[in-house]
C-alpha cells in the first residue's frame, strides 16, 4: 500500500472515533441534564391543547366522569391535557402528553376510555411502575375523577 493510502484510512479511523466520542458525549449530557424544550415547542402545546391528530369531532364526557388530565407535581406543574380516546404518556417526543421525568419510561403508561366512559390506565411494561392513588398497579386500573396517577416523580390528576 502507498504511503498515500495509508494516511487517508488514518484521517478517516481517526474522524470516525471522533464522531463516535462525541455522539457518547452528547448522550451522556442528555442522561445527565435532559434535554431542553422550546417554550414554542409542539411537546409543550400538547400538554395545553389537544395534538394535530385528534382534533375534530370529540366526545363529551358525561358530568361527574373525568375529561382532563392535570400536572400537579413534576417539571410541567400545571399542565393541562383534554382527553381523548386514548391517550400515551411518557419521555417520547410523540407521546400525547409529554413529561420530562428522569424515572418515565419513552412510552410509560396509556389511559383509555372504555366502552362505559370511564378511563382505565394500563402501564407499557415501565421500569419504575405507574401508580394510582399510591398504589402500584400491574394490570389495567379504573381511575375516575380526583384520582392521582404518579409516572416518576410527576403526579397527574384527572379533573371534569
Amino acid at each position: 500500500m502507498s504511503e498515500f493510502l495509508v494516511a487517508v484510512l488514518k484521517l478517516v479511523f481517526l474522524g470516525t472515533m471522533w464522531v463516535f466520542i462525541l455522539f457518547a458525549a452528547n448522550v451522556i449530557k442528555t442522561d445527565m441534564f435532559g434535554r431542553t424544550v422550546a417554550t414554542n415547542s409542539p411537546e409543550l402545546n400538547s400538554l395545553n391543547e389537544p395534538p394535530q391528530k385528534h382534533r375534530g369531532r370529540r366526545r363529551k364526557s358525561p358530568k361527574g366522569l373525568a375529561n382532563a388530565l392535570t400536572v400537579i407535581t413534576g417539571r410541567s406543574t400545571g399542565a393541562t391535557a383534554s382527553l381523548e380516546d386514548t391517550i400515551v404518556i411518557g419521555r417520547a417526543s410523540d407521546a400525547d402528553i409529554v413529561i420530562d421525568d428522569d424515572y418515565s419510561s419513552t412510552r410509560h403508561a396509556r389511559v383509555i376510555r372504555s366502552g362505559s366512559g370511564t378511563w382505565m390506565v394500563h402501564d407499557l411494561n415501565s421500569t419504575n411502575g405507574t401508580y394510582v392513588n399510591g398504589v402500584r398497579i400491574t394490570t389495567p386500573t379504573k381511575v375516575s375523577l380526583g384520582d392521582i396517577i404518579r409516572i416518576g416523580r410527576t403526579q397527574l390528576k384527572l379533573e371534569s
